[in-house]
């Protein structure tokens, strides 16, 4: 994923604390920007898939997110920040693992994950929203 948009900088601050796996500022100029609903583990016909699997949950919700993506002329590359929300953080290991096939890990988003007590429906293990920036 080495073909980052120009108008896309990700800037890691020596005057910030190092930050495994996301990036602390990210700026973005020219271009359109895209806002991604929270995606969650539903399936295009919409059955839920990996029923308390958490590892195939966050498979599909990145899947979702490509689609997302996808719909309007990008991939990961263009994503600016992702937003998660999870229902046990002591799953963050495999979110990591699942979420770096997909993102660019040499330049990642801003990112914030939060847990949450529940999220829409009690079979949802996760949620990720994401925002993308695309060239004029």
């Amino acid at each position: 994923m080495d073909n980052q948009p120009t108008n896309i900088r990700f800037i890691q601050p020596s005057t910030l604390p190092p930050t495994p796996g996301y990036t602390q500022i990210v700026e973005v100029t020219r271009g359109r920007t895209i806002f991604i609903s929270g995606q969650i583990a539903l399936s295009p016909s919409g059955e839920i898939v990996g029923l308390n699997d958490f590892h195939a949950q966050a498979q599909q919700v990145f899947e979702n997110l490509k689609a997302a993506l996808a719909a309007v002329g990008a991939d990961f590359t263009s994503v600016v920040k992702l937003n998660m929300y999870v229902v046990d953080m002591s799953q963050i290991l495999t979110l990591r693992e699942v979420r770096d096939r997909y993102i660019n890990t040499q330049s990642p988003p801003a990112m914030t994950l939060v847990e949450v007590r529940r999220l829409a429906r009690e079979e949802f293990l996760l949620e990720i929203e994401a925002i993308a920036h695309l060239p004029e």
